[in-house]
């Protein structure tokens, strides 16, 4: 069993919340605008986090997101807690030709890494990192509604699903 105090473990949430907010809504005139296009203000939701022994806890989760008027450029600020754990996450990422990449951090653990990935037409693909560790994302948006799910590479990790909604 992981701890939920364990590095890998906070590794692996602060990867899946970075997802939430870089992956966030893609709207509807994808063609014209860039993929963060109508993302900015508040967002709200759940999840649940799996690890490898089966085991799993739920998460609330608060975003808020800053985007450049062409929807190009995301700045979030997320916070997440569960009964036994809280972090806040900052991220700030780019899109150019549907080529997402940019940057995170966990602010009061000082950890920090990247991210790489493509956007597709509402769909969204990415790869997290951070010193040792990666993280597979996909995510769907539909309207007022995200849903996001992340997948590890690591053995103690096995990933987190998120809904989130304005």
């Amino acid at each position: 069993m992981i701890a939920f105090g364990s590095k890998i473990f906070w590794h692996a949430i602060k990867a899946a919340c970075v997802v939430i907010g870089i992956m966030a809504a893609a709207p509807s005139s994808y063609a014209q605008s860039g993929p963060f296009k109508g993302l900015g203000g508040a967002w709200n939701g759940t999840g649940t986090v799996q690890i490898a022994d089966g085991g799993s806890e739920r998460i609330r989760c608060r975003a808020t997101y800053t985007v450049d008027s062409e929807g190009n450029n995301l700045q979030q600020v997320l916070r997440c807690a569960s009964d036994s754990y809280k972090f806040d996450l900052n991220s700030d990422v780019t899109n150019r030709g549907g080529n997402l990449t940019g940057t995170w951090s966990e602010v009061s653990r000082g950890i920090n890494g990247g991210v790489e990935g493509r956007a597709s037409q509402g769909q969204f693909n990415a790869l997290v990192t951070a010193n040792g560790f990666a993280a597979e994302l996909s995510m769907v948006a539909r309207g007022n509604k995200q849903t996001i799910a992340i997948n590890s590479q690591n053995t103690q990790f096995k990933g987190v699903q998120i809904t989130l909604a304005r």
